[in-house]
Parts: C-alpha cells; sequence; structure tokens
C-alpha cells in the first residue's frame, strides 16, 4: 500500500479529536445550547454531520460547529443556470471523491484494504468516470461496490425491467426522498437511451473526424446529464426539485428521453 494513505487516515483522526473536543468545549461553556425539546435524531443528525464532514476531515482548518450550522443553514435556493449546476455537480463528485479515498484509506489501515479491482475509486475510474461519453460507462463505475451488489441483488435476478427495478430499488435503499425518485428514475431512463442512441450514432460515424465530433460531443451532453442527476439526487425538498424540473436544464435530459421514444417507436414498426 501507499505510504501517503496511513499518513491521510492519521490526518483524519486528528482532525476529528480536533473537532469533537472543540464541540464538547463550546457545549460546556454555553457557546452551542443543548435543544432538549427535539427528538434524539433531530439533536444528533447535526453534530454528527459536523464531525463527519468529511472535506474537513481532509485538510481542516478547523471550523466551528456554529460557523459549520449557520453556512449549512444559509444555503440558498438551487442555481438555474447550466453552468451553475455544473460547478454544483463538480462539488458534489468532488466530496464523493474524497469520502471513498478517505474510506479506503481507513480501511487499509485496519488491514481490511479492498483487493485490486475492487475499491470504490481508483486512478483508472477516476479517469473513467471523467472522460467517459458513455452514460452506461460512468454508471457502472460510480460507486463500484454499491454497483456491484445492486447488480447482483435485482439486476441479475429481476425477470422484467431489470435496469428500471434496479435503479427504482436504490431510490428505496437511498431513503426515497423526492429528489432521489426523480434522479434515480431519471437515471435509469438516461441510461436506456443510452444503451439504445450511442449505437445509432456510432453506426453513422464512418470518418475519423465525425468520430471525434461524436464522441466530443456526447461526452459534454454525459457530463450535463451526469451534472442534473446528481443535483436531483441531492435535493432535499420537493419545491427546490420543482425549480430544477422548469428550468432550462431540464432541456437535455427530455430530449434524451423523446429520443429514447423515437427510437423504439421504430424499433416496433420494424417488429
Amino acid at each position: 500500500p501507499s505510504p501517503s494513505r496511513p499518513a491521510i487516515a492519521l490526518s483524519a483522526v486528528m482532525l476529528l479529536t480536533q473537532k469533537a473536543t472543540s464541540l464538547a468545549l463550546d457545549i460546556h461553556e454555553g457557546v452551542v445550547p443543548l435543544q432538549l425539546g427535539q427528538g434524539p435524531l433531530q439533536h444528533m443528525l447535526p453534530l454528527c454531520s459536523y464531525l463527519l464532514f468529511f472535506p474537513a476531515l481532509l485538510g481542516g482548518p478547523l471550523c466551528s460547529f456554529s460557523r459549520f450550522r449557520a453556512q449549512a443553514e444559509s444555503l440558498g435556493p438551487l442555481p438555474a443556470r447550466s453552468p451553475c449546476l455544473w460547478a454544483r455537480a463538480l462539488l458534489l463528485r468532488l466530496a464523493y471523491y474524497m469520502h471513498w479515498v478517505l474510506d479506503e484509506a481507513l480501511l487499509e489501515v485496519a488491514g481490511f484494504g479492498p483487493e485490486a479491482g475492487e475499491g470504490d475509486l481508483s486512478l483508472h475510474d477516476l479517469w473513467t468516470l471523467e472522460t467517459t461519453h458513455r452514460l452506461a460507462v460512468f454508471s457502472r463505475t460510480w460507486n463500484k461496490s454499491t454497483s456491484r451488489w445492486l447488480r447482483r441483488l435485482v439486476f441479475q435476478r429481476c425477470p422484467v425491467q431489470p435496469l428500471l427495478a434496479t435503479f427504482a430499488f436504490s431510490a428505496w435503499w437511498h431513503g426515497l426522498r423526492p429528489g432521489q425518485v426523480f434522479g434515480f428514475l431519471c437515471w435509469a431512463v438516461m441510461v436506456e437511451a443510452d444503451y439504445r442512441i450511442h449505437p445509432f450514432l456510432s453506426a453513422r460515424a464512418t470518418s475519423q473526424g465525425v468520430k471525434l465530433l461524436y464522441r466530443g460531443i456526447t461526452w459534454v451532453f454525459t457530463q450535463i446529464i451526469v451534472a442534473y442527476i446528481l443535483v436531483a439526487v441531492e435535493t432535499e425538498n420537493f419545491s427546490t426539485l420543482c425549480l430544477l424540473w422548469a428550468s432550462c436544464n431540464s432541456i437535455l435530459p427530455l430530449s434524451y428521453g423523446l429520443v429514447l421514444l423515437l427510437l423504439l417507436a421504430e424499433k416496433l414498426k420494424q417488429n
């Protein structure tokens, strides 16, 4: 294993200790009052979110609980324009990448490191996620251990619409919040469209220049759709989800869905 991984894990444990003791002192000194009227889950969730906020665990600096809670509560509405959506999704992806790297580093320190090709994120996986022009390839590479588990548990055992069943089960498993239901079902439709659109387009990309153009455009489309899905999945309330649906960001997913319907209709005609 790389010698830098134990150092990362040790740094995370040191920062976690720093945050825990800082929070304990804030509670002891009355800076953070305990709201006893709340239920245990409502009371513990902000504290756990602060302690386990993984970007801060990777390098600090120490942020007080009061500042963390104020910043979390002051997050504005979902941005409606595509560049803002893409930037938000990029931050979400970086957070996921950091989380997976930290998890695997801690497992390595504990002696339970993944076998070759079994982890959630390697350099090869990172390259694939950021460069693939196929949404289906992105979906298989994203969170690989969970993808393999869902494939084994649902996809390989479902006799009817296994793709839709897999994403529907994933939405249920994640918690069935409005953003998760919408995001995962949209993801299923986009992957199905990906399976049908790319063979249709690649068969018509005969010259090298057209192939490069095809790959470049579909890479951009894949990145935009991934950004749309990630932001949808992370959306906490129905009103913000409606804003996302009504924004111009929905044009490309709707276009993919329409093309999927046209290709299915064409297939039925041929049969």
